[in-house]
């Protein structure tokens, strides 16, 4: 049957105490000897007795070193935790100071709207009033400008659409002229007029058939001619 579980709790008999205090620290002391080899580890163990006895155990018997190394990564150990500590604290404080604008910002904003003003003294109206006159002056000045350009631009627009119409009101004018002057050729391109006055006719003397323009106008062509004589033939 196994022993059963300690209480861990003080030993109220003192021969008892004692007893488990040799036993105890008897395996602790070997226990760090065992972890030092086994591992390759740098171990200090320090033990007070109830009557202040010391019992310690060091690595190679390098307890000053050990504790010197000790001391260092303490001290280096509680600045960074300081450091953390300050960090905290400025973030703390920061953190404080935008709160503190946004609230007043916040306020602003709605004294600006007209709501919560009860809180205000007469100077603390007179001021806010005053921001609000400028606020709508810059808002005048800024509207007025827009408009401005906005009639400028209107402007631009209207005068290139006068354009673009004025232009396209000549075109039929300028398609009616260059149909009338292919239909008006020059005179010199102009055919010939041919002289279609009455002609007499007569015989020879050896009976042929012969025909002069009347008034000594020019000789009808050779076509006119042929049918001049063909009509006078029937008519014999």
């Amino acid at each position: 049957m196994g022993r059963g579980r300690v209480q861990m709790k003080r030993i109220e008999n003192k021969i008892n105490r004692q007893v488990t205090f040799s036993k105890r620290r008897t395996g602790l002391l070997k226990k760090a000897n065992e972890i030092s080899v086994l591992c390759d580890a740098e171990v200090a163990l320090i033990i007070f007795s109830t009557k202040g006895k010391l019992f310690d155990y060091a690595t190679d018997s390098c307890m000053e070193r050990i504790l010197e190394r000790y001391e260092r990564y303490s001290s280096a150990k509680t600045q960074l935790v300081a450091a953390d500590i300050e960090s905290n604290g400025s973030w703390l404080l920061e953190h404080a100071r935008l709160k503190a604008r946004i609230d007043t910002l916040q306020k602003k904003q709605s004294h600006y709207m007209g709501e919560d003003l009860d809180s205000l003294t007469l100077k603390e109206l007179q001021n806010l009033e005053n921001q609000l006159d400028n606020a709508l002056k810059h808002i005048r000045t800024k509207k007025s400008q827009l408009m401005f350009e906005s009639i400028s631009e209107l402007k631009k627009k209207d005068k290139a659409l006068q354009g673009q119409n004025t232009k396209l009101a000549k075109q039929p004018l300028q398609i009616k002229e260059k149909e009338k002057s292919h239909a008006a050729s020059p005179a010199s391109l102009r055919a010939p007029q041919i002289c279609l006055e009455p002609l007499t006719v007569s015989r020879n003397d050896s009976g042929n058939i012969y025909q002069v323009a009347r008034d000594g106008g020019a000789t009808i062509s050779a076509l006119q001619q042929i049918s001049a004589t063909a009509l006078l033939l029937s008519g014999c």
